[in-house]
């Protein structure tokens, strides 16, 4: 359902987890992003590098200003739809030993320009640059590169897809599960991805796709349902030490859009994340755990920056008006710029969740076709490929319609 009323800053977030339904990815694009541009100053306290086919951009300690918050200018961005805003809470900090370590950049970095509230600021320009994969003081820590072209001396896959990763969802257009032949042979169509997302453990889906998957390839895994994070966690261990090993997971995510949603408070994501750091730590993982929201909801509530090894963060340009296909890749970018900036730079911002529809209703600037998704994912891989995880490899014929009607057509193949 979509809502017509903008949520004010006072509004109160309701149910404390996530309910149960036939599936773990449900119709979570009830949110319409109406953005106001007018201040997109960047401050940071650490560098990151943003990296597209055609760009790169790099954020670092130049453009931090002494103290204080990262800026008050997020008020600005207006919302039509369920988007919760809750008073940011003193969060428990991560427990786990994985952090980022920013990357090596040179000494000139791109500008950002400041406005008063009255005037348009600019995003920082990006330019022309060979794009740099991040470093970390963790093994644990992908290594995958979207940018990669060519095998190394152990034989390790080709990655040329041009984006970090690609979702992918193993229900057949009735609701069932797909076989898990039918799962092996679309997983392996898509070998030029150097990351696979999963929402959730049901369908034997963590098992299949390790089995399917291409060699280097790694998964980012998710507990979709907060209130069965054990045995969550259960089942991906299971699965992870019978075809493989805790290498091929990227990252584990707790929760998908809970905050956004008005599905849970940042205290209560806090507490579902000391949950599964816990049940993961036991089972063996000590790779990256996030809990993925919109955009939106970590630019609200900027308490969800102490809570995840680095931001995961959902962000469709189709849902803002202003933005036609063709400047999809600069949004996207400008995104994450404003994540990182209201996370005062500390983290390390991954789009977990951008693509564009094939069908559906004209929504302001944006249109949907196979054309402009085409555009769309151009754009985006020039712009932030090496931060970007595409939504989605294959159409869900499964979903109700959803706002406009595109919530069926956003797969690629």
């Amino acid at each position: 359902m979509r809502f017509t009323k903008l949520i004010s800053s006072s509004a109160v977030v309701g149910l404390a987890c996530a309910s149960e339904a036939a599936h773990e990815h449900h119709d979570r694009r009830a949110v319409a992003y109406v953005t106001n541009y007018r201040t997109t100053t960047v401050w940071a306290k650490a560098p990151m590098t943003i990296a597209g086919s055609s760009t790169t951009l790099v954020m670092n300690s130049d453009m931090a200003r002494p103290s204080g918050p990262a800026t008050d200018s997020y008020s600005t961005v207006s919302r039509e739809g369920a988007v919760p805003v809750a008073e940011p809470s003193a969060s428990a900090s991560s427990s786990s030993s994985y952090s980022w370590t920013p990357v090596a950049t040179p000494e000139s970095s791109a500008s950002s320009s400041s406005s008063s509230s009255s005037s348009v600021s600019e995003a920082p320009v990006a330019s022309p640059a060979t794009p740099a994969s991040s470093s970390s003081a963790s093994a644990t820590w992908s290594s995958a590169s979207a940018s990669a072209s060519a095998s190394d001396e152990s034989g390790h896959h080709h990655f040329g897809a041009g984006a970090r990763g690609i979702t992918y969802s193993p229900y057949a257009s009735d609701g069932t599960c797909k076989s898990p032949a039918k799962i092996a042979e679309e997983i392996k169509t898509l070998s030029n991805f150097p990351v696979l997302r999963l929402y959730g453990v049901d369908c034997a889906q963590v098992e299949s796709v390790l089995k399917a998957k291409a060699p280097g390839q790694k998964l980012f895994l998710g507990i979709f349902f907060v209130d069965q994070i054990e045995a969550g966690v259960k089942a991906i261990k299971e699965a992870v030490e019978a075809n493989g090993s805790w290498d091929d997971i990227d990252t584990i995510s707790i929760g998908n859009e809970l905050v956004n949603n008005g599905q849970a408070t940042v205290d209560q994501i806090a507490g579902y994340m000391k949950t599964g750091r816990k049940c993961l730590a036991e089972a063996g993982y000590t790779g990256p755990v996030v809990s993925v929201d919109t955009f939106i909801a970590v630019i609200n509530n900027p308490g969800l920056c102490e809570l995840s090894d680095y931001m995961a963060v959902n962000a469709h340009p189709y849902f803002d008006f202003n933005t036609p296909a063709s400047a999809a890749g600069p949004w996207v970018l400008q995104q994450i710029q404003r994540v990182w900036s209201a996370c005062n730079g500390n983290k390390r911002v991954v789009i977990t969740e951008t693509g564009w529809p094939t069908q559906g209703q004209t929504y302001g600037k944006a249109i949907p076709s196979k054309i402009n998704q085409k555009i769309a994912l151009d754009s985006i891989k020039a712009s932030c490929g090496d931060s970007a995880i595409l939504f989605t490899a294959f159409d869900d014929y499964w979903k109700a319609d959803g706002p406009y009607g595109v919530e069926k057509f956003w797969g690629m193949l």
